[in-house]
């Protein structure tokens, strides 16, 4: 079984620090606290980078992990001996990128793995060439809901760093108070950004520019499509 605890008790005793003194340092609240300490609520990325900026530690190494290991994402990872022999004398640009079960918000490579490991997918990585884009992850579709652009098994490599222009595919974030993260084709007008469902089954959604909250997190540059 994979824990997704925090090491707040571990380092709350190595500062001999109390949960008061941790809730003035990150901004939340001690009873939140006390149950992220305790296991009994489960914590968010946000959460999670204001308790590794209080510690003063990376978010990886607040992390408890049990049953996983979450790689380091400027290790090197080994290539079968075969591998190595069909891939020495062509000029790629190989990425290992990790599998995640949503959108993060903010990608990097540390990130990445904080989502993949959250979302449970650890351990899971797909094999990309041709991109230079460090903080690439790849999105595992999990119901039919983009049918048939997308399906239940796809893989979506996803890019932060590629330009975007109307007509592409991109993940997105959208409105003020709960925020809306989502697959969708995009539209960049005068003083619009529509944002379409990739099936076409739903009504756009016409956003202000400069008004209504927006953000394009990366474009859709590649697609694994499922097998049957």
């Amino acid at each position: 079984m994979i824990s997704t605890r925090l090491r707040i008790k571990e380092l709350l005793r190595e500062r001999r620090w109390t949960t008061k003194v941790l809730a003035e340092k990150t901004g939340m609240s001690e009873s939140y606290l006390t149950h992220i300490k305790n296991g009994t609520r489960r914590w968010n990325e946000d959460a999670l980078k204001k308790l590794a900026l209080a510690f003063e530690l990376t978010p990886s190494d607040i992390l408890e992990i049990t049953g996983a290991h979450i790689p380091n994402p400027n290790q090197t990872i080994p290539l079968p001996e075969n591998i190595k022999d069909q891939l020495a004398n062509l000029d790629l640009k190989l990425k290992i990128i990790p599998i995640v079960g949503q959108i993060p918000s903010q990608p990097s490579p540390i990130n990445n793995q904080i989502v993949q490991h959250t979302t449970g997918h650890d351990g899971e990585f797909i094999a990309v060439t041709g991109f230079d884009d460090d903080a690439l992850f790849c999105l595992h579709v999990d119901d039919n809901n983009m049918a048939p652009q997308f399906v239940k098994g796809d893989y979506l490599i996803i890019s932060p760093a590629a330009w975007t222009s109307s007509g592409d595919i991109v993940a997105v974030e959208y409105g003020a108070e709960n925020p809306t993260k989502t697959i969708a084709q995009v539209n960049f007008m005068d003083e619009f950004v529509v944002l379409e469902a990739v099936n076409h089954k739903r009504a756009p959604i016409a956003l202000v520019k400069d008004k209504d909250p927006v953000r394009i997190i990366g474009k859709v540059v590649y697609r694994y499509q499922k097998i049957n």
